[in-house]
């Protein structure tokens, strides 16, 4: 029918696809008979209006379809429906610019509609007296002006000016929302900018959004102008606009999608310097106020804002602290949108940088909410989480806070991370944890030494951070180096509570002193301990009431199970009886002594009641005091006379020479003295440490309690106490048991020369056979020494 020459045939013809082509079957079913192209064929300008009217509205109903769309174009259809732009029936005009809006859709079309110069009859179309024209004549230009060659078109037909006019009339105000949207695009244009501002129409622009109280229009053009932000000529005009102002006041607009759209275009222009200071005067406390928002997009927006405007900005980030933002931003660590934690994760970093807003961000609890963010499995948060961590690591306190809240786990699982700022800022944090020893010595349980390790012999993997990280680890935690590298320099100065295992091979895990220590006595080396603590600590603690909340010094289990008859000069046995004052103990005594007897009746009834209560309550405050305890090394009361002896006989002496010699000799003395060479299979020392096991039923051995010390057992000593008296000294451990020290000292000038400054020579300390003979490095007797 649509062959027909006859007007009417064709006019109902069109009707009924029209209203069959309503219905999704029928169009598959129209679109397989090629229908669009017989109604394209009828689009010429010699055919009646009515027939155009109907053609059109096929086509614009059938082009909602992807495939049919494609059809359209491949067929030619773009040209003859924007010929018909200008048609004078306002049907034909609706249907053409219904089916282009739907076309251009599709990137090919939108690049060819502007070589069939569509702009001119578009912008007509913004004339018509019918909104519903004008509305989709608004709408194809919406979306064709994301094209930046269209919108130098627009410009040069003075599209510009037909927007500006659209916004200026009250009339229009139903066009308002789509004209910014136009307008919105060709402000992405430096030159379309210029135009704007040279024409006044920028100034005319904000004060109508500033004049509007309709929320989509403040969106979009709050949007409009966050586009545009995005090139710096284009900040730099809106700055001299001030801008900033009606962004701010975008704010405080009861409006979510308003308040999202002002928060990024204020993200967007923090690029310009002074916009970035306008914001941080005035803007600051409004976004800071929208983080406790229930709407999660306005948080996000918000955060993001404020992670702009404090980067690089310690003022701005002090603003923040003033207007009270620390506390929403920590809770927001815990938001739903990973966007917002990421960047509520920034904005605290930023203020770490500074002292006392570091303390402030670690006042409240930022460590402890960190734990949840580490686990998130959004790379950009894992990096700023693991940032944060980095940023407030370096306070004691924090570090604790961490390891307590579990958040060092998570942050060992970074470093496997294939992300490479992930994995980066895990390192540097790990870096920053590594600071104390608690927290080095549960990095490395967590397996972070490993990690490192393979990180480190991997060119692609490893990073500065990476390499630093391994070693402030080691540093931190003196056992696991000692055991694991076998050498410990002058500036690792060793403390209480470190143990040589012995070595131990790559990936194996060192166990920590406790575990240790509760494990039953074999025939393994023996693990020798170094816990010097001061007798009056020890009975400070002892004494401390029970309900205290300091920690109590506790023995190993294995200690625990000898018999209370037992008696080691070393050992300091718990307090397992609570003690009572002087006249209680001496009235209980009494009235224990009446019980032979003395006491009858309903008298003594009482008083076994009272006995009764009494072992109840000193029973499960015992349970109490029991749980609450926390595990520590015996304390080493013989190492604490060693280094106080040596520090009134060795440490006056006048060079570091006779220093060394004389603490050579001293640790020598306290370990079985000097051994011949030829005697040195001889000297049973092995047996003697094999007694001190079984005496303590542990293969946890205090140092001091070692009389009979080979090469490793002297070396240790030499380098505990040398630490604690200030001689800077290694240790190094070599191969079956041998082990030494190497000191830098400086020679005496050549017989003759005076003034001349030599540079310190390295020396080897034997404590063997003639202790405090000093042998060069590199010599033959130094070698001879460490060799087998």
């Amino acid at each position: 029918m649509l062959s027909s020459p006859e007007e009417e045939v064709l006019a109902k013809a069109c009707d009924a696809i029209y209203k069959f082509a309503s219905k999704d079957d029928v169009k598959k079913l129209l679109r397989e008979l090629d229908v669009t192209n017989a109604l394209l064929s009828h689009l010429v300008p010699e055919e009646d209006v009515v027939i155009h009217e109907f053609a059109t509205l096929c086509l614009a109903q059938m082009a909602v379809e992807y495939t049919t769309k494609v059809q359209i174009f491949e067929q030619g259809g773009l040209e003859p429906l924007i010929r018909l732009l200008d048609s004078p029936d306002p049907d034909v005009k609706k249907n053409s610019v219904e089916c282009i809006y739907l076309l251009v859709q599709d990137f090919q079309s939108r690049a060819a509609v502007c070589e069939l110069n569509v702009i001119p009859p578009l912008l007509e179309l913004l004339k018509s007296e019918y909104p519903v024209i004008q509305l989709l004549a608004l709408q194809t230009l919406e979306v064709i002006s994301k094209d930046r060659e269209t919108r130098i078109i627009l410009g040069e037909n003075q599209g510009l000016d037909c927007l500006l006019k659209i916004l200026e009339t009250n009339e229009f105000n139903d066009l308002h929302v789509e004209a910014l949207a136009v307008l919105g695009n060709c402000l992405e244009d430096v030159h379309a900018m210029q135009l704007i501002q040279q024409t006044g129409g920028l100034k005319k622009l904000l004060s109508f959004v500033g004049d509007s109280a309709v929320p989509d229009i403040q969106k979009n053009a709050a949007k409009a102008i966050a586009k545009a932000a995005y090139d710096s000529e284009n900040r730099k005009i809106l700055n001299e606009e001030e801008v900033e102002n009606c962004l701010i006041n975008l704010l405080e607009i009861d409006n979510d999608g308003v308040k999202v759209a002002a928060s990024q275009a204020i993200s967007a222009m923090c690029e310009n310097l002074s916009s970035k200071r306008v914001f941080g005067l005035q803007g600051i406390p409004q976004l800071v106020e929208l983080l406790s928002s229930n709407n999660e997009e306005v948080k996000e927006a918000a955060v993001i804002a404020l992670a702009n405007l404090t980067t690089a900005s310690p003022s701005n980030s002090s603003t923040v602290s003033e207007a009270e933002g620390i506390e929403p931003l920590v809770k927001t660590l815990n938001a739903q949108r990973d966007g917002a934690v990421a960047n509520a994760a920034a904005v605290l970093t930023n203020m770490a940088m500074q002292e006392p807003l570091r303390v402030s961000v670690q006042s409240h609890g930022a460590m402890n909410v960190l734990a949840e963010p580490l686990r998130s499995t959004n790379s950009q948060v894992q990096s700023r989480a693991a940032l944060l961590v980095a940023a407030l690591g370096c306070d004691a306190d924090a570090r604790a806070e961490l390891r307590n809240a579990g958040g060092l786990g998570p942050l060992v699982e970074l470093l496997h991370s294939k992300n490479k700022e992930v994995r980066r800022n895990a390192c540097w944090a790990v870096m920053v944890c590594a600071s104390d020893e608690l927290t080095a010595v549960e990095l490395c349980r967590l397996g972070a030494l490993d990690i490192l390790e393979e990180i480190n012999l991997s060119t692609g993997r490893k990073n500065n951070f990476s390499e630093a990280a391994l070693e402030k680890l080691l540093d931190n935690n003196l056992s696991q180096k000692y055991s694991q590298m076998g050498y410990l320099s002058s500036s690792n100065i060793i403390t209480d509570g470190f143990y040589d295992y012995g070595q131990i091979k790559p990936g194996i895990k060192l166990l920590s002193l406790e575990e240790l220590s509760m494990q039953e006595l074999t025939e393994r080396r023996a693990t020798i301990f170094i816990n010097a603590k001061p007798q009056e600590d020890v009975l400070a603690v002892e004494e401390k009431p029970q309900n205290s909340s300091y920690e109590q010094t506790t023995l190993s289990p294995a200690v625990l199970r000898k018999s209370s008859r037992e008696k080691s000069s070393l050992m300091v046995s718990p307090v397992e009886e609570k003690q009572e004052p002087p006249g209680r103990r001496s009235s209980f005594s009494k009235s224990s002594s009446r019980e032979k007897g003395l006491r009858k009746g309903k008298g003594k009834k009482e008083e076994e009641k009272m006995i009764d209560v009494t072992q109840v309550i000193s029973k499960v405050q015992d349970e109490i005091n029991q749980e609450n305890a926390q595990w520590q090394a015996p304390p080493d009361f013989i190492l604490l006379d060693y280094i106080n002896d040596a520090s009134k006989t060795i440490l006056p002496l006048t060079t570091t020479r006779e220093q060394v010699v004389a603490l050579a000799q001293f640790v020598a003395d306290k370990m079985g003295g000097a051994i011949e060479k030829e005697k040195l299979h001889d000297f049973s020392w092995e047996l003697h440490i094999s007694e001190i096991e079984y005496e303590l039923k542990s293969n946890v051995v205090p140092i001091g309690k070692v009389k009979k010390g080979t090469f490793y057992h002297r070396a240790l000593l030499f380098k505990v106490i040398a630490d604690r008296i200030g001689i800077g000294c290694s240790l190094v451990r070599g191969e079956y048991n041998r082990a030494w020290n190497e000191v830098k000292l400086v020679d005496d000038s050549p017989q003759g020369v005076t003034g001349l400054l030599l540079p310190p020579q390295e020396y080897i300390v034997d404590l063997m056979f003639e202790p405090g003979f000093l042998m060069k490095q590199g010599s033959a007797e130094a070698d001879q020494y460490k060799r087998i």
